[in-house]
């Protein structure tokens, strides 16, 4: 069992999405998605444009590992498709990709689309590197209103907090022990909005 840890940078709900009874990582975080397995942990911690340094954003258990297809075609995911006119919950839905007939990659009208709704190659290559959906039902969200890092995940190199780009995950067991037990001490489930919902839409 691993523990990943990376900055979230932007936060709209889309990567993570932690809504409809799943949190769930489809965009972004290529290399995690790639590497993570059943039962691993992906912490996502606070940003300097946020505010929140040092702060947790979301942790999420890994439960369920899909592919595009699977995660498209899947009716628990269905309200998880994005509607760029619905709510702005539905409107960061990240069950966007899915094959077409040709076999080609089709983008759906979403966050990681040109501003007219056409696909955006540059995302579409970037995203679909790596063909796999993150699920869980066992996380925690709190947007940029998240509780402190304890102090003792904190030190030197064992740093929980990794603000560097990219992700960090050879944590020493015991400190990968130790922060699930704290992940875990908290209330489950979502806690408050995405901080990018209050920028203009």
């Amino acid at each position: 069992m691993r523990l990943y840890s990376y900055v979230v940078r932007y936060d709209i709900g889309f990567a993570p999405n932690p809504f409809h009874g799943w949190c769930t990582l489809a965009t972004c975080k290529q290399d995690i998605r790639r590497k993570a397995h059943i039962g691993d942990w992906i912490v996502g911690t606070g940003s300097k444009t946020h505010d929140a340094v040092g702060r947790l954003v979301y942790a999420m258990r890994v439960d369920e590992i899909l592919t595009f297809d699977a995660y498209w075609h899947d009716p628990r995911f269905a309200r998880k498709r994005p509607n760029r006119r619905g709510s702005v919950k539905r409107a960061y839905g990240d069950n966007i990709y899915h094959r077409g007939p040709p076999g080609e990659w089709v983008q759906e009208d979403s966050r990681h689309s040109l501003s007219d709704g056409n696909p955006n190659q540059g995302h579409i290559d970037k995203d679909t590197s790596t063909d796999v959906v993150l699920a869980s039902q066992q996380f925690t969200y709190w947007g940029a209103d998240g509780p402190d890092i304890p102090k003792r995940l904190r030190e030197g190199e064992l740093d929980l907090v990794h603000a560097a780009q990219s992700h960090r995950c050879c944590f020493p067991d015991a400190i990968r022990d130790e922060a699930i037990a704290w992940i875990t001490s908290l209330e489950p489930g979502v806690h408050a909005d995405p901080p990018d919902w209050s920028e203009p839409q």
